[in-house]
């Protein structure tokens, strides 16, 4: 069974930080991409940013680009997203994805497994 847990939501203020984290297990961890993304209250779910299987190649989505970063660690078979200068505009709830594709996946349909999300609250 295939289970993405994410954990590390919370309330800041704007201009702070957080740490998302999404531990997977039930699949062959190495060998999927994992991306995050964000749902925010009455929008459609939004592509954050993305890492490919070994790490080597991350994509971000222009709003959060130089502001958040993705890491991975296989060994722990569980995936970051640091978020830095939080804006309100931020808030939303996070979901983390496994893909199977090589090249860059952007859009949820591209993801086969999801988590159930955190929520994440930056206050101005």
């Amino acid at each position: 069974q295939v289970e993405l847990v994410e954990s590390g939501g919370g309330l800041v203020q704007a201009g702070g930080s957080l740490r998302l984290s999404c531990v997977i297990s039930g699949l062959s961890f190495s060998w999927y991409a994992v991306g995050w993304f964000r749902q925010a209250p009455g929008k459609e779910r939004e592509f954050v940013g993305t890492i490919n299987w070994n790490g080597g190649s991350t994509s971000y989505a222009d709003s959060v680009k130089g502001r958040f970063t993705i890491s991975r660690d296989n060994a722990k078979n569980t995936v970051y997203l640091q978020e830095n200068s939080l804006k309100p505009e931020d808030t939303a709830v996070y979901y983390c994805a496994a893909s199977r594709k090589i090249t860059i996946a952007t859009t949820p349909s591209e993801y086969e497994y999801w988590g159930q999300g955190t929520q994440v609250t930056v206050s101005s």
